[in-house]
């Protein structure tokens, strides 16, 4: 059965990927969460439904403006939907990713910042915590217990079943989950906490890169009236919509039309929506009479940092074998025997990659070798005079 259910996957991907090579539409599957009696979090007057809904008509709006890009609703208005169904959507659609939105909250008003999360198996506590909190929503489905084939969302036993066989789209996901995080604190001066993992019902059945983002916390008084603000909903649907543009340009290719939308404003000039000195043991923010104090400057601004490449120049081919928050040292017996391993630094993100080769043939093998080591999420990525590129423009040389 499990054989049976990973040719499935297989088979879902490939499919996927001709109807985009075919149509050159890249498909965005958007989901608001919760909906009509699933109010999903409440704090000051806020009501998650509604923020999630507004935030994705809005990124929807804006993605719509680009020719090369479909946009598909889990729900277009205060509906509820089954987990299972929205994640059969974006199957029928043969979307190429899936983005789910919603609020956070925590009985800690202090509490801030935006998160990111993908589909797997994490141990930690408030991981397996969060999940079990969102896939509680089930319980108003009818005859859940049936169709979700007994799982019980207030197990932990239960939950981390879903973490198994959910590494196809991982790495794909992970990069997703953090170009989102990178254009939160880029654009808008969000406090990120991190890309997580834990196993999330209403992710479990997509088969493509997905992901669950948490635009903010409503039970912080701040931050939970920007997100209810027209303005700061604005803002964040631009952000997402920037992200995921950003992943398209870097994983399928550029088309004319895709065009990235400047936020109106920045977060960071309004006081307030000042980040609080919270948990994560993040240093509050310099208030604007402690800006003005005389402060040393860099002579030249430092560059972002950039994948390894070769310094030849041309079409050269590497295996990302996985991407992580974590560095680890690129030692062979750190990568199941990998020899050559290679990493960059890109926002919050560690991504690692093996084999450098001009010769896509080659760069073929070396995926070959990667999964065979266990590395079954690796892909290939492209790179042109040392700038990514996607594999087809790459493969036009």
């Amino acid at each position: 059965m499990k054989v049976i259910t990973i040719i499935g996957c297989a088979l879902i991907c490939m499919l996927s990927s001709l109807t985009y090579a075919q149509s050159k539409q890249f498909k965005v599957a958007l989901d608001a969460g919760h909906g009509d009696h699933d109010f999903g979090a409440v704090y000051n007057g806020h009501i998650e439904k509604k923020i999630a809904l507004a935030v994705v008509l809005k990124v929807g709006r804006i993605l719509e403006k680009n020719s090369s890009i479909d946009v598909i609703y889990t729900r277009k208005s205060d509906q509820f939907i089954d987990l299972i169904e929205r994640a059969n959507i974006a199957n029928r659609a043969d979307a190429n990713v899936f983005v789910s939105i919603h609020c956070n909250a925590n009985p800690n008003p202090n509490a801030d910042g935006c998160e990111s999360w993908v589909m797997g198996l994490n141990k930690n506590a408030s991981n397996l915590e969060a999940a079990k909190r969102e896939n509680q929503v089930i319980t108003l489905e009818k005859d859940y217990k049936q169709k979700y084939e007994g799982y019980d969302p207030k197990s932990p036993e239960s939950i981390a079943v879903l973490g198994i066989a959910q590494e196809q789209y991982l790495e794909q996901s992970i990069a997703l989950a953090g170009s989102v995080q990178n254009h939160f604190m880029d654009e808008l001066n969000k406090k990120s906490r991190g890309v997580k993992q834990a196993p999330f019902m209403v992710l479990h059945k997509a088969y493509m890169p997905r992901v669950l983002i948490e635009i903010g916390f409503i039970s912080n008084p701040a931050e939970g009236a920007k997100l209810d603000s027209e303005a700061g909903q604005e803002e964040i649907a631009q952000s997402i919509a920037n992200a995921i543009i950003s992943y398209k340009k870097e994983y399928y290719g550029q088309s004319e039309s895709d065009t990235a939308v400047k936020p109106s404003q920045k977060m960071e000039t309004e006081q307030t929506y000042k980040p609080t000195d919270s948990a994560m043991g993040t240093k509050p923010k310099a208030t604007k009479s402690e800006s003005k104090k005389p402060e040393v400057k860099p002579t030249e601004p430092k560059p972002k940092t950039e994948p390894e490449v070769s310094v030849a120049t041309g079409v050269q081919f590497k295996v990302q074998l996985s991407a992580s928050g974590k560095k680890i040292e690129t030692t062979a017996s750190n990568f199941k025997g990998l020899n050559g391993i290679t990493v960059s630094e890109e926002g919050t993100l560690f991504k690692y990659f093996y084999g450098n080769s001009s010769n896509y043939e080659e760069a073929k093998r070396s995926l070959a070798e990667a999964k065979a080591k266990g590395y079954t999420s690796a892909f290939i990525i492209a790179f042109k005079n040392g700038k990514k590129v996607s594999v087809q423009e790459a493969l036009k040389q």
